[in-house]
């Protein structure tokens, strides 16, 4: 069967029912050892953040928010996986419904709301994993911890998470956590990126060794705002930026039924968003540190698209959903200059 016959099966069902059948399939794939032979891996190193990635596509946050089937994704041919946004308690997201596909322009709207089972659970689906390649975890605050101390969530997840993971992901930029992209400038990201680059220097002295930090941020930023965001980042050394995170814009879905519902857009409508963010981003750091691009991936031409504005690694999130596995190898063979 291939991947759009049970694509349109899957579609026939609520998404969050598909989205956990799906990863419990990929799971049972990976047990049997089916996923090595219908997934063609492409071995494509490349370093960035002084890691080496098998290849340059990676699986972006909020698929696997537990941690629960790192096996099984890793094994679809991923260069590194992302996990998360984890939180420091447990919380059950936003009532359902709160994801919506828009398969025409295959996109999706989701206000989960960093629903997860909290850090502690995802720690020990981490150590329960088989994998050991590049993992990323994501983490963000409680939905009901107070935005003047959203620093001592992040500080939190971030020690907890620190030794296991290659590197850790600091999500300021989800639009279904209240007042979260307030984090995103002047004084509150001065004050969050200070406190955890104390606290990561901290940390790789006790464990010897240096996990990086990248930041998420949003598309709906302006060009004079993304320019500020760059220069906080470089002020305080971060690792790595990750652009971008779903989008409060509905341009290009603006006639789908599902379009007044709230939540961020994903999918190709916000390829251009992200796109142009990466591009005004490369500009202002100047090769200070390095952009994971993400948003509107769901081809070769996408992928190198990324590259080409000046993402050093690319991330799959809705094109995956829509055009499964096959994607990752050949978003990495284009990015690889193999297709």
């Amino acid at each position: 069967m291939n991947y759009s016959t049970l694509q349109s099966l899957l579609f026939r069902l609520q998404p969050e029912t598909a989205h956990s059948l799906s990863l419990r399939g990929l799971d049972a794939l990976e047990l049997t050892g089916l996923s090595q032979l219908l997934c063609k891996r492409v071995d494509a190193p490349v370093s960035v953040m002084g890691i080496t990635f098998p290849n340059a596509v990676g699986l972006a946050a909020g698929l696997d928010k537990n941690g629960e089937h790192i096996d099984g994704l890793a094994a679809l041919g991923f260069g590194f996986i992302e996990v998360g946004t984890v939180t420091p308690r447990p919380q059950p997201g936003n009532p359902q419904p709160r994801l919506f596909r828009i398969p025409e322009r295959r996109a999706i709207i989701n206000r989960m709301g960093f629903n997860n089972k909290g850090v502690d659970y995802l720690l020990q689906q981490v150590d329960k994993s088989r994998f050991d390649g590049v993992l990323g975890i994501n983490i963000g605050k409680n939905f009901d911890t107070p935005v003047e101390r959203a620093t001592e969530d992040y500080l939190l997840c971030l020690r907890k998470v620190y030794s296991r993971a290659s590197y850790v992901t600091v999500n300021v930029s989800s639009p279904n956590t209240p007042g979260l992209r307030n984090l995103q400038f002047g004084e509150s990201l001065n004050e969050l990126l200070a406190a955890l680059k104390t606290e990561q220097q901290r940390l790789a002295r006790f464990y010897g060794r240096y996990v990086p930090i990248a930041v998420k941020i949003a598309p709906d930023m302006s060009d004079e705002e993304i320019d500020l965001v760059a220069q906080a980042l470089r002020q305080h050394e971060l690792d790595a930026v990750i652009a971008t995170n779903t989008t409060l814009s509905r341009e290009g879905v603006e006639h789908s039924s599902v379009a007044g519902e709230a939540g961020g857009l994903s999918g190709d409508p916000v390829r251009g968003k992200s796109t142009h963010v990466i591009a005004r981003l490369a500009d202002a750091l100047q090769g200070a540190l390095p952009i994971i691009g993400v948003g509107g991936i769901a081809d070769g031409d996408s992928a190198r698209e990324k590259i080409a504005a000046g993402a050093s690694l690319i991330q799959l999130y809705s094109g995956f959903i829509y055009r499964g596995p096959p994607l990752i190898a050949e978003a990495a063979g284009a990015i690889a200059g193999r297709a």
